[in-house]
């Protein structure tokens, strides 16, 4: 679709839509308006979840921009597809090297210029680069967010790199950690450093998806042992059985509960929601009866989500403390 999703005010004009039509379009909600001059259909908008319809905002402001800038921080990561939890911001976040840092208008906010260096296109979009987009949500963002991120783009580079090795294909290294700590700043405050460095040595690419890396972190913060994660029970009943997480200590298993695992979409595919929910049940009855589980604990996102009600969790089924 021309502009990726969005519908300019010229593009309609040129087709002989006459703004009283546009307006009401706009209200009988077939348009959406994005941003004044900018516009999106309004079954695009219903079916886009949160992810996308902050990536419409972004491209639709960029589309507007009077000069050259490069998205960066949350704005950059949506583009380059990374996860969030929580809201996405209300503004774009973009890189201006007339910028004396930090400063904020209604639709934009605008930090000072990186190297070019530190540069990509992203569908037709300049951005900072991946390794420079999250450094900078390290340093500014929750804790949670940062990980989050980290986590996600650690595991999807290692997929993409094994990918690529498995077809012949010559492509660049994956992103590691490494590449994190090279991008941080050399004339950065300690505070924002350390602040950075806190999140990048707590994420891995081992968190399958953005709710393991939420019951992970949320462990940490609350004072509970983090535990090893994917770990592999083998030949149990014939199968060798990955687990979310697993305290070797106590001989815990616990799961994270995503609704993705029940619902149609890239997990569930073809098969019948119910035909998973007897799989999942004959996996977990598998691992109870295998000499390193104990006991084998499942939480689900709502769960996780509260700090007060997770950790009421934790405690209730004998999770252990870091201290």
């Amino acid at each position: 679709m021309p502009h990726s999703g969005l519908i300019p005010a010229a593009s309609l004009k040129r087709l002989g839509v006459s703004q009283h039509t546009v307006e009401a379009l706009v209200g009988q909600r077939e348009l959406v308006r994005l941003r004044h001059g900018v516009y999106v259909s309004g079954e695009h908008w219903n079916a886009a979840k949160a992810n996308e319809r902050y990536r419409l905002f972004v491209r639709a402001t960029h589309f507007l921009g009077k000069r050259p800038v490069v998205v960066s921080h949350e704005s950059a990561a949506v583009l380059h597809g990374l996860p969030t939890i929580g809201a996405w911001p209300t503004t774009v976040h973009v890189i201006d090297s007339d910028a004396t840092g930090g400063s904020n208008a209604r639709f934009t906010t605008r930090h000072r210029a990186v190297s070019t260096t530190d540069v990509v296109q992203v569908g037709g979009i300049a951005v900072t680069s991946l390794a420079r987009t999250l450094v900078d949500v390290a340093m500014h963002a929750t804790f949670l967010v940062a990980v989050t991120m980290i986590d996600h783009a650690l595991r999807t580079e290692q997929e993409r790199e094994l990918a690529a090795r498995q077809r012949g294909i010559r492509s660049p290294a994956a992103l590691t950690k490494t590449d994190l700590y090279a991008a941080l700043r050399p004339d950065l405050s300690r505070a924002l450093r350390s602040k950075a460095e806190r999140a990048i040595g707590f994420a891995t690419d081992l968190s399958a998806n953005p709710g393991e890396t939420l019951g992970r972190v949320r462990m940490h913060e609350l004072g509970f042992e983090v535990p090893e994660l994917q770990v592999c029970f083998p030949d149990v009943g014939g199968h060798d059985y990955w687990v979310d997480y697993y305290w070797r200590s106590i001989r815990k298993i616990g799961e994270f509960d995503g609704t993705h695992k029940y619902t149609r979409g890239a997990v569930l595919g073809d098969r019948d929601p119910a035909e998973v929910l007897v799989a999942e049940k004959v996996r977990e009855d598998a691992l109870r009866q295998d000499p390193g589980c104990d006991s084998f604990d499942r939480w689900d996102w709502d769960t996780a989500i509260s700090p007060r009600r997770f950790y009421a969790f934790l405690v209730k089924h004998g999770m252990p403390s870091a201290r």
